[in-house]
């Protein structure tokens, strides 16, 4: 172990990442099924919440752990338990755990810090950089600035040294003032050999904070790679003086004594890093170099050996990210003689430092083996980065498509037609660019085959699928009928033909078809599946489980099967049951199957779970990132999580794949419109209306589209324009009245409203006359209005739902009461009218708010608000201890809530936690956000300072 290695290996102690060096300060805070449990649990936590407080970490965790023994779906407890694991070094664990609160409901601001500090102490860096909860954008500005240093660290660490300085800026940008800003640049420069840039950010660090051991070590660290040795060292003293426990300047330090000949307080260093930080390998290497020097081979072995014990055990992947700990791993199983050890390490390590000493001992290694799977390696290497190489386009027509070559099996099948035009070659040809996404000219192909020759079934039974999938269904049933007659005895062709009567609403006609499939292969699987199908849709659900249940018994992984299991337990009501089959369902799929991960997306959607259904959407994305359907999926889930921004750009690329399908091009610019994407969504509807300019649902959404431009007159022209059309159609004059009111013609747009309503009376012209009449003489024609319309429609959910919503916020609360529950007959399992009930009876001092927000949480527990309303229904009724549970639970969902915050600072304050009420009134004060409790807010600040 040369001197030069030694030095370097001390001085790059320096350019650590500062992943972990990060402060955190999350408050943590219960999900619903935790409610109902022993309050025992909820002691533990606070409990917890309290040794976490005052360092106590290893009880923290045991009391943590105690608590998910009685209930393991405790948000907080899942949050401060994640924290805790990180802080004692058990990353894998903390992950789970943060992840596991991420799953349960947690708003991301609260985990994405220390969730990103995991993944980085696990060598995940490029995670932060791909996975979505790591977006900036709808964070707060505080934990912003952290993750943006995280990213930092992760980018000077990934050699994208430009990346870090990026990250660094725009962190400094939100705060100049805090010293970490300035100590996140000062490792980047001294990577890039920028000693003075680095010196400048060291001053300007201590500046802001001159006791701080960590800014007095990098000034230090920036004065070692310059040379200043006496400067060095008294930056170390400095710094081991503020805090004597600061690892890294003691291992600075230690090493500085080394190459100063100073050995004896290098070994008070080592001993004390020893007793400070037992299990830190480069006091082993460095104990190691002292027995060296003092020449006790024995002593240098035992603790090379000692060092290898630490790294060892850690996967690689831990540190790949780590130079100095692959080379001190390497260096010392060189050291023992453990040669192909050590290559393991020093290869990982020279991807990053090829410049390092290291480099020679890895060629050492190379010299001394003779292998020819390097070459093979290299070769595989290069084969991965250039997966179009032309040597492996050899094969010929359907070898090539099962090779997955498509590309070139249609050359081969277009020059083989120059040659003969025969059938069996435009089939191949057909298939071939089908495959390779050409639909429309592999279908061309398809029936020019066909057409010349219907012996050629393979390009009949591509057809019959072809036509299904573009909705031509009559087409599809004439082929299949012309296959079943050529092959009477074929079920594969019978199941075809169940298929094409089933999409042109011939169901009896499916059935027979689908059962003498059966009849004649009773192994086939796809008509059994597809007669459970029409099982469902006929509500017959018995007979669809038992069919289903046969299928599966034979094949437990057949993900058709599977997949209509879910679609039969949804069908029941069955929301575990059905995401348990939907998940089985895509944990089988293959790498291009992609309809189990959008139906499980979906599904979380559906059910209020917008992280969930964003993983869903962002893994079928890896499998297919140009399927259509695949992008609205991912902008769906995406708009749900509140990344306007990443769906704008999925839309973008959406709107290209769908090029001038009217339709979908409609159904992007919607989607746009809910991202805030006006221009996007007018370019959707300026291709949809390109090629069918009379198309009446993009006609409508352009007029809106320009009045969102603040382009009233051009609104106007096409809303006449659609009247003009479609004379005895409301749109138009419901699209005038929008026109009018965005210019402040009220009594215009009232007689262009009531006009739509009597040309088409329905709830969406209702609604549009009574939004506007809500501002007329205190409401009141608006709820009379709405009232004479319940009495002709009273099972109308949308104007009931209106009318309570009207009385409500009118301050008419018994009123409000009767039409929330009116509405509630209408739609028994409305979380929402069930939360805003609940509201209402707390205002009327009604006991039984209680009752109606626990069903409220029932139907969402996943929801802020509903818990947030439980939680001050229990305070209101003297439950404090669950009111607490409740309020921490709906905080951390929803941090930017200053309601909830409000809430949580009152049962905070009556239970003795000054410190913590306050920090929560202060958040809520200070929000921005008008909220209606902020009077008392402002109150109960006074009274907690």
């Amino acid at each position: 172990m040369s001197a030069t290695i030694t030095s370097w290996l001390v001085h790059y102690a320096k350019l650590r990442a500062l992943a972990l060096a990060l402060v955190t300060s999350f408050v943590v805070f219960a999900p619903y099924e935790s409610w109902a449990a022993d309050s025992k649990a909820s002691k533990y936590y606070e409990d917890a919440l309290v040794r976490y407080e005052k360092k106590d970490i290893t009880g923290a965790i045991i009391q943590l752990k105690n608590a998910l023994q009685i209930d393991k779906n405790m948000l907080p407890v899942q949050m401060l338990l994640g924290k805790a694991l990180l802080q004692n070094g058990d990353v894998v664990a903390a992950e789970v755990a943060l992840t596991e609160a991420l799953r349960l409901g947690v708003n991301r601001a609260e985990v994405v810090v220390p969730l990103g500090q995991a993944f980085m102490a696990q060598g995940k860096h490029k995670l932060i950089f791909e996975q979505q909860q790591f977006n900036l954008a709808g964070l707060p500005s505080g934990v912003q600035l952290q993750l943006l240093l995280l990213r930092a660290a992760a980018s000077a660490d990934l050699g994208d040294v430009r990346g870090a300085m990026k990250a660094v800026d725009e962190a400094r940008a939100i705060d100049p003032k805090l010293a970490a800003v300035w100590l996140a640049e000062i490792p980047i420069r001294i990577r890039s050999r920028q000693f003075g840039e680095a010196g400048a950010a060291a001053e300007r660090a201590l500046a802001l904070t001159p006791d701080s051991a960590e800014a007095w070590y990098q000034k230090g660290s920036v004065a070692h790679v310059s040379g200043d040795l006496a400067s060095t060292l008294s930056a170390y003293d400095r710094a081991i003086k503020l805090d004597a426990t600061h690892v890294e300047a003691r291992v600075a330090r230690a090493g500085l004594y080394l190459d100063l000949g100073r050995q004896p307080d290098a070994t008070k260093d080592v001993e004390e890093l020893k007793r400070i930080a037992p299990n830190e390998p480069r006091a082993s290497y460095l104990q190691a170099l002292l027995a060296e020097r003092d020449n006790k081979p024995e002593l240098a072995s035992k603790a090379l050996k000692d060092l290898v014990g630490l790294i060892d055990p850690v996967p690689i992947d831990f540190i790949r990210y780590r130079p100095q700990l692959l080379m001190l791993n390497g260096l010392a199983h060189f050291g023992l003689g453990e040669r192909e050890k050590a290559k393991q390490y020093l290869e990982v390590f020279q991807k990053s430092q090829s410049n390092s000493p290291a480099s020679k001992l890895l060629a050492q290694i190379y010299l001394g083996e003779s292998s020819i799977d390097r070459a093979i390696e290299v070769l595989e290497t290069y084969l991965k980065s250039n997966p179009a190489d032309g040597q492996a386009m050899t094969l010929l027509g359907s070898a090539l498509m099962s090779k997955g070559q498509h590309a070139r099996a249609t050359a081969l099948m277009q020059q083989a037609l120059k040659t003969k035009d025969a059938p069996e070659f435009r089939t191949v040809l057909g298939l071939s660019l089908i495959r390779s996404g050409q639909a429309s000219h592999g279908m061309a192909e398809l029936e020019a085959a066909y057409k010349k020759d219907p012996r050629q079934t393979q390009a009949g039974a591509a057809l019959v699928g072809l036509y299904l999938r573009s909705g031509q269904a009559a087409k599809a049933v004439a082929v299949a009928e012309g296959l079943v007659k050529q092959q009477a005895s074929n079920a594969s062709f019978f199941n075809l033909l169940g298929l094409a009567n089933g999409q042109a609403g011939n169901l009896a006609g499916a059935k027979a078809a689908f059962e003498q499939a059966v009849k004649l292969d009773s192994g086939l699987i796809s008509p059994k599946i597809n007669l459970a199908r029409l099982d469902i849709t006929n509500k017959a659900y018995d007979a669809a489980a038992i069919r289903l249940a046969a299928i599966l018994k034979a094949d437990e992984k057949n993900t058709e099967a599977i997949f209509e299991m879910a679609t039969l337990s949804d069908r029941l009501g069955q929301a575990a049951e059905t995401q348990r089959w939907l998940e089985k369902a895509n944990d089988l799929s293959g790498p291009k199957e992609v309809r189990w991960g959008l139906a499980l997306s979906d599904f979380h959607l559906r059910n209020g779970r917008p992280g969930p259904a964003l993983e869903a959407a962002k893994q079928v994305s890896g499998k297919a990132p140009d399927d259509l359907s695949v992008l609205l999926a991912y902008a769906k889930a995406q708009l749900a999580s509140g990344n306007s921004t990443g769906a704008k750009s999925t839309l973008a690329s959406a709107t290209r794949v769908a090029d001038y399908n009217p339709g979908l091009q409609l159904q992007i610019a919607a989607l746009q419109l809910t991202a805030q994407n006006v221009p996007g969504a007018a370019y959707s509807l300026e291709k949809a209306l390109s090629s069918q300019p009379d198309f009446l649902p993009a006609m409508a959404l352009m007029t809106e589209v320009e009045l969102r431009q603040a382009e009233p007159a051009k609104a106007e022209k096409r809303a006449r324009d659609i009247v003009a059309k479609n004379p005895k159609r409301a749109i138009g004059h419901s699209l005038l009245g929008d026109v009018a009111l965005a210019r402040g013609q009220t009594p215009v747009a009232l007689d262009a409203y009531r006009r739509a309503h009597q040309l088409e009376p329905s709830t969406e012209t209702l609604l549009r006359l009574f939004r506007t009449l809500a501002s007329q003489d205190g409401g009141k024609p608006a709820v009379q209005l709405a009232e004479q319309w319940m009495k002709a429609h009273p099972k109308d959910a949308r104007t009931q739902r209106a009318l309570a919503d009207a009385h409500a916020r009118g301050g008419n609360f018994l009123l409000a009461r009767a039409s929330y529950e009116n509405l509630l007959r209408i739609t028994p399992d409305d979380g929402e009218a069930l939360n805003n009930l609940a509201n209402v009876l707390l205002r009327l001092k009604d006991p039984g708010a209680v009752r109606i927000a626990e069903l409220a949480v029932t139907k969402n527990p996943n929801n802020p608000n509903a818990i947030d309303t439980l939680g001050w229904a229990q305070f209101q009724g003297g439950q404090t201890d669950r009111a607490l549970q409740l309020l921490r639970d709906a905080r951390l969902r929803d941090p930017g809530n200053p309601e909830i915050r409000y809430h949580l600072a009152v049962v905070l304050a009556q239970t003795g936690r000054k410190t913590e009420a306050r920090e929560e009134l202060e958040a809520a004060l200070t929000s921005g956000v008008v909220f209606e409790s902020s009077a008392d807010a402002a109150v109960l600040m006074k009274a907690v300072k």
